[in-house]
């Protein structure tokens, strides 16, 4: 049997997957987490095979939480189900020490088969998210300037994108305001930006941004 924690800030998503895990005959859900200290609790105090974690809920969250976990229970498989797609996410997720990447529009079935291959030892992602895993790690002459950005950088460079003022930023993620401009300062140098409206022209124009975000991450 398969023991899987699901970790998402939505009551209504996590009985919607346990349905449909609970139909499989050879995976359990052992475990619900609502944000990212009871993911931590929860890895902490119980032993699973696979967790299925949001990038976008409450506390701890994103490629910070994945690390987090992977410090605490290494061996513990690590199944990225997320609303944000996967070109903004999914390779950064993985290098963090995820097996796989999901899209929460992703057919059940696939959801099913994804949980199987990651608890047998493999990885699950799309052919699109591999290939650019292949060629980050070769030297490429026309790498996006985003992915030179360390993951807190990015992080920060999403919010502002979507407007959020630097105060709010740093209340939002308990970092400094101080902090955080030196974040806004190293990004616009990073990628070449002489102010906010290329930043918000590029993160659009790279398909950055999700059409309803809510979450940071």
């Amino acid at each position: 049997m398969i023991r899987v924690l699901l970790a998402d800030d939505h009551a209504i998503v996590r009985a919607g997957l346990k349905g449909i895990l609970a139909d499989t005959g050879d995976i359990e859900v052992a475990g619900e987490a609502a944000n990212g200290q009871e993911v931590l609790a929860r890895v902490s105090a119980q032993d699973f095979d696979v967790a299925v974690l949001d990038l976008s809920m409450p506390g701890r969250n994103g490629i910070e939480l994945i690390k987090l976990v992977k410090a605490e229970k290494p061996k513990l498989r690590i199944l990225v189900l997320s609303m944000h797609s996967e070109e903004q996410y999914a390779v950064r997720a993985l290098k963090a020490g995820a097996s796989g990447y999901l899209s929460k529009e992703s057919a059940a079935d696939e959801l099913v088969a994804a949980i199987r291959r990651i608890a047998g030892g493999g990885a699950y992602v799309t052919p699109e998210t591999a290939e650019r895993l292949a060629l980050g790690a070769a030297p490429r002459a026309e790498t996006a300037t985003h992915t030179l950005l360390s993951d807190r950088e990015f992080q920060v460079f999403r919010m502002i994108a979507r407007g959020a003022s630097v105060s709010e930023i740093a209340r939002e993620l308990s970092l400094s305001v101080k902090t955080i401009s030196t974040h806004k300062t190293r990004i616009m140098e990073k990628m070449g930006l002489a102010n906010q409206s290329e930043l918000i022209r590029y993160a659009l124009e790279h398909r950055l941004l999700d059409a309803s975000s809510g979450h940071s991450g």
